[in-house]
């Protein structure tokens, strides 16, 4: 039988730096068996002194930190070491190599990333127009847009937005209904916003589409998790695009954040035209 590991992710924030990268590592082990307790604002000794309790508590206990003031870095460090537990800072040694190769020295400041600055308020103002544009609503906006995206449903309109819209870009999604038109100013050639279609493998979207269905308690929506009709609307989405000359992504194995890597780079390419 695997053994177990506890993971402690300790960090000086919010810890979501932290959580993504080990969200990275544990995705290379399949095998990987474990739990994991998050530890965020950590930034007194005491305060590690009471996680390094808890991990001798554990069996198979794993310390990863993100703590950038050098002192309190240290002195977890080595009281891991003391203790055998077995630790693993993961920005020290990146923050030192870039402060010698940018010869300047480092702030150390705890929640840097989160200051309140102009990026910061570029991601709020993306994250309520994405909100107040869901699923086609007030399309005479369509101008003040950074991407839009179409797509029948159930194709990760609404997530992808919402992710995009984290990263400061105003997202406008737009359902493809059948027989119902697309707001005119997509049409028109003028239009040099980025336009993105997205579509799925037919069985796949079935599947979801009946999950959908099931948690509604709906029994009425029959065409909705027929699979000719979808593979008739994922047809005539793709005929959309073409006649349009939209970039297309097929979603079907694709994570959010895939998708809307991906349509990051068409909306940089985009721009450059």
């Amino acid at each position: 039988m695997t053994d177990k590991y506890q993971i402690f992710l300790v960090s000086d924030s919010t810890g979501e730096t932290l959580d993504r990268i080990f969200l990275s590592l544990q995705s290379q082990f399949p095998n990987f068996n474990y739990s994991k307790k998050a530890f965020v604002f950590t930034r007194t000794e005491q305060q590690i002194d009471k996680i390094i309790k808890e991990c001798l508590g554990s069996d198979n206990p794993i310390i990863l930190f993100t703590i950038v003031e050098t002192r309190l870095a240290k002195y977890i460090s080595e009281e891991t070491q003391h203790k055998k537990v077995p630790c693993f800072g993961v920005l020290g040694n990146l923050i030192i190599s870039f402060s010698k190769l940018l010869n300047q020295r480092a702030m150390l400041k705890p929640s840097a990333q989160h200051v309140l600055d102009e990026e910061y308020y570029k991601r709020i103002e993306a994250i309520q127009f994405t909100m107040s544009h869901d699923d086609g609503k007030k399309a005479e906006d369509i101008n003040k847009t950074d991407i839009v995206l179409l797509g029948i449903s159930r194709t990760g309109k609404t997530p992808t937005s919402m992710y995009l819209a984290n990263r400061g870009y105003k997202t406008m999604n737009i359902p493809l209904v059948m027989e119902q038109e697309i707001p005119e100013q997509l049409k028109k050639r003028e239009f040099k916003k980025c336009v993105v279609g997205l579509y799925a493998d037919p069985e796949r979207l079935s599947d979801i589409r009946k999950n959908r269905v099931s948690m509604m308690q709906e029994t009425k929506l029959k065409s909705y998790t027929d699979l000719q009709s979808i593979k008739k609307e994922i047809d005539e989405s793709k005929k959309l695009f073409k006649k349009y000359n939209w970039p297309t992504i097929d979603i079907t194995r694709k994570s959010i954040e895939e998708t809307a890597a991906s349509i990051i780079r068409i909306y940089d390419i985009n721009k450059t035209k």
